[in-house]
């Protein structure tokens, strides 16, 4: 059977960590990318694994191509430290190593927000591609929402990966400067422009797919909220592409 190393980036996630590596027991090896955490994130990872290495952030994309050369083995999953693999899925993954018939596979992820699964809305169809060969697969180097390229053929996995999005309303503002910048940095590079109206009806138009169109309404107050915050982030998305356009030509 094909061997299999789990990366797990992560930064700061004392909270978390201990729960993802615990469910990621059934791997040939566990590598922990750590960008310089401050709290006790490390001595947790060293009571499951050996293989911690630090490398400075710069993107999630960046670090994980980073941290793919050094996999022991030819397979990789890839594992962020709000995730869980479940019994079901970890049994799913090792019963395609035995015999794999692609490069790469996409895997269903169940997102819970608040303590809610949440089961519409654009978090309702969420798919990743994170068990790859790692010399088929890498990530697009963005600033955020980056993806992996694979170079070969893909399937698709039965199960899913448990996923525990923003811990609270704190955690989730913490990060809007992050994505946001990020998305301004990924629109202003593919040529998009930025104005009032432009920030007004694109926020506007997020909202309505995450909470009409998606469904999101059939997950109650918890959609409400995740599609006015998927709103609030597009609106200060395209206010700095506006900023960041209004600057270029000073």
């Amino acid at each position: 059977m094909n061997r299999l190393t789990v990366i797990i980036p992560c930064f700061n996630e004392e909270a978390a960590i201990e729960d993802c590596l615990t469910s990621v027991k059934f791997a040939d090896e566990i590598l922990v990318v750590d960008s310089f955490s401050t709290d006790r994130t490390l001595e947790i990872a060293r009571w499951h694994t050996d293989r911690i290495l630090q490398h400075e952030f710069q993107s999630h994309g960046a670090q994980n191509n980073w941290a793919l050369p050094h996999a022991t083995h030819e397979w990789v999953l890839i594992v962020d430290a709000d995730e869980r693999v479940t019994p079901e899925l970890a049994e799913e993954i090792r019963g395609i190593l035995r015999e794999p018939d692609c490069d790469g596979y996409w895997i269903r992820r169940r997102n819970f927000f608040l303590g809610k699964e949440i089961r519409h809305g654009t978090w309702g169809t969420d798919r990743v591609l994170r068990l790859f060969r790692r010399d088929k697969g890498r990530y697009e180097e963005k600033p955020v929402h980056s993806k992996v390229v694979l170079n070969g053929r893909d399937g698709h996995c039965r199960e899913a990966l448990l996923h525990y999005t923003y811990r609270s309303m704190d955690d989730w503002l913490r990060k809007v400067h992050r994505f946001s910048t990020g998305g301004a940095i990924n629109a202003r590079e593919s040529g998009a422009q930025s104005s009032g109206w432009c920030m007004f009806s694109r926020a506007c138009a997020r909202v309505l797919k995450s909470y009409v169109f998606k469904c999101g309404f059939l997950d109650g107050t918890e959609g409400l909220i995740i599609a006015f915050m998927q709103g609030y982030v597009v609106f200060v998305k395209y206010a700095k592409l506006y900023e960041m356009r209004r600057k270029s030509k000073t």
